[in-house]
């Protein structure tokens, strides 16, 4: 009696996307290149991408009114090139750029720009040094002279009304003044001292927060402290301060604004916010926040008691800082092992909170990217979600490779991101939001990207050319190599079986083509099955030669346009030895 072999046939016509796993889904694919969700359920390669431009040297970009970027010591606005000075303290210097309102602020070079009037730009620091001889006067806020004040401990006699005495009894001197009405002597809460020279004032504003420096003076040291310049000539300033006599000197007297060191920077609020972690300015280690002044990105230590204020908060969590964004309105300050959240629109009411979780990896700054109010970045573990309350996790698919040097962007309900594997090869992972599943297009080393419009730019590892990932600008000439794996089918029996017949339903442009290939139980080698060119969408009946094995896998590996609707695999299966 003869038994007839139990067959089989499986329809795959649901392709999944990328699932780097031991155990993968049927129509997902555990090895890929180049391949795409947009037309899912059927799997296609990407479309071609494309070249904006081949700068000298691009080390940034972002996004106004017109894409911007930075090439060597020039900054670029579309067709124009601002040049302005950039240091390049080596081949590669890649800049951080932040927007606020029509400026953009160039790190770490310090410098800003108007993108709406491109001849207005210049540098966030300024620094004066005087050379000739300084004058200190005693004066009232808006810089006028107080006349004759009386100095002396003890109280002056027969005064007349609006007399001033400086009253040296206690220290500090206390400025006083007459008041007839009352028959009393008023104290003057807040005192002024002009500081003359030539030139001091042309490069500060009024209320900016300075930094002043050499004054030599015993009774003055209290001037060598970061003050408020509360008004201000080309040839004078006028900070707070008390002194008895006008007072001159030669030595040199400094005066600078400065801005912090910061690791990270995001923009919120209008203004700009900052972290760091390590040694600050002054030679002290710090962990601290900052922002600057509100509407002002030049001031960051501008303390006059009101709602406009700089800012700055220490933090008592361990470890550096490893990103910082803007998400949903407020400012977040990433450790790799958790997040610090500013809640708060003015300086007194700031608070911040700290939440332990998963943060950024340390490196995967710029893997940073909002996905349709969905913040996403590079954790130690995996790629996470933030969707405001708690990170979860979205790359299992991705395996248990190790990744880092991440770099993001993201365009159209996806997020690309550009990661390093253990082994030291790039590689392009592409996350649909939408239809929740990854697929892996290139080994791409992408140093940096930027979404303008319909379009996701990215600037290349070596910093060579500005790519369009969508292929706008200068498409790529030759057709897009693809490839896709698929796990192992016949794990779920243990009888021995083999395929017999191979359906592939499928659609090639006219220049395509594509090559099938098979691997049993887990030979290294891949046999080669049958070529196949494009002409329009049919169905092709694929040769296999039948094997017997335990368990197999499916290559397909072409070139140029190609739609892929299903797979269909007829299986005949035996017993579990032949």
């Amino acid at each position: 009696t003869l038994y007839t072999k139990s067959s089989s046939s499986q329809i795959t016509d649901v392709m999944g996307g990328y699932n780097h796993n031991l155990r993968i889904g049927d129509g997902e694919f555990f090895n890929m290149k180049n391949m795409t969700s947009d037309l899912y359920p059927v799997l296609s390669p990407r479309g071609k991408r494309g070249v904006y431009a081949t700068p000298a040297s691009p080390q940034g970009m972002i996004a106004k009114d017109q894409l911007c970027y930075v090439d060597g010591t020039a900054f670029v606005i579309g067709q124009t090139r601002v040049e302005m000075g950039f240091s390049v303290e080596a081949e590669d210097c890649p800049k951080q750029m932040l927007s606020m309102g029509a400026y953009v602020l160039i790190m770490p070079d310090k410098k800003w720009i108007n993108t709406i009037a491109p001849e207005e730009h210049g540098d966030i620091e300024a620094k004066y040094v005087s050379t000739g001889t300084v004058t200190f006067t005693l004066c009232t806020v808006t810089g006028e002279t107080y006349r004759n004040p009386t100095v002396s401990p003890d109280e002056p006699g027969n005064p007349s009304n609006l007399d001033y005495w400086i009253d040296t009894s206690s220290t500090p001197h206390v400025l006083k003044q007459y008041s007839e009405s009352s028959g009393m002597w008023v104290s003057i809460a807040t005192t002024y001292v002009k500081i003359s020279a030539a030139g001091i004032g042309k490069q500060f504003e009024q209320y900016d927060g300075v930094t002043i420096s050499g004054v030599q003076d015993a009774q003055m040291q209290d001037l060598n402290a970061d003050m408020v310049i509360w008004t201000k000539g080309d040839d004078y300033i006028v900070v707070a301060g008390l002194l008895d006599k006008v007072t001159t000197q030669t030595a040199a007297v400094t005066v600078t604004r400065q801005m912090p060191y910061m690791d990270h920077m995001t923009e919120s609020g209008n203004r700009i916010w900052g972290c760091r972690y390590g040694v600050s300015r002054n030679g002290e280690t710090v962990n601290e926040i900052y922002a600057s002044k509100l509407g002002d990105f030049k001031n960051w230590s501008c303390f006059m008691g009101i709602s406009t204020d700089s800012y700055r908060a220490s933090c008592g969590t361990d470890g550096p800082f490893t990103g910082a964004v803007t998400h949903m309105g407020y400012p977040l300050f990433f450790k790799e092992n958790c997040f610090h959240k500013v809640y708060g629109s003015y300086p007194a009411n700031f608070q911040i909170q700290d939440t332990a979780c998963r943060g950024v990896q340390t490196g995967c700054s710029k893997s940073l990217a909002i996905v349709n109010e969905l913040l996403m970045y590079k954790s130690r573990t995996g790629i996470c979600a933030f969707d405001g309350s708690l990170p979860a996790e979205i790359s299992s698919a991705l395996g248990s490779e190790y990744y880092s040097d991440a770099v993001a962007g993201a365009i159209n309900n996806k997020y690309y991101v550009s990661m390093k594997d253990s082994a030291g090869q790039w590689n392009v992972f592409v996350y649909d939001t939408l239809k929740r599943m990854w697929h892996r297009e290139d080994d791409l080393h992408a140093g940096e990207f930027c979404a303008f419009q319909n379009e996701l730019y990215c600037i290349d590892g070596e910093r060579k050319n500005i790519i369009t990932m969508l292929g706008s600008g200068t498409k790529d000439t030759a057709p897009v190599p693809w490839e896709a794996e698929t796990g192992e089918i016949g794990m779920a029996s243990p009888d021995m079986k083999y395929v017999s017949r191979l359906v592939l339903r499928m659609s090639m442009d006219a220049d395509a083509e594509a090559d099938l290939y098979v691997q049993y139980d887990t030979d290294p080698q891949w046999l080669h099955v049958c070529n196949i060119r494009g002409t329009s969408l049919r169905s092709f009946s694929v040769p296999v030669r039948p094997r017997r094995c335990d368990h197999l896998r499916l290559k397909m590996k072409g070139t140029g346009g190609c739609k892929i609707y299903s797979i269909t695999k007829f299986i005949t299966q035996g017993s579990d030895i032949s």
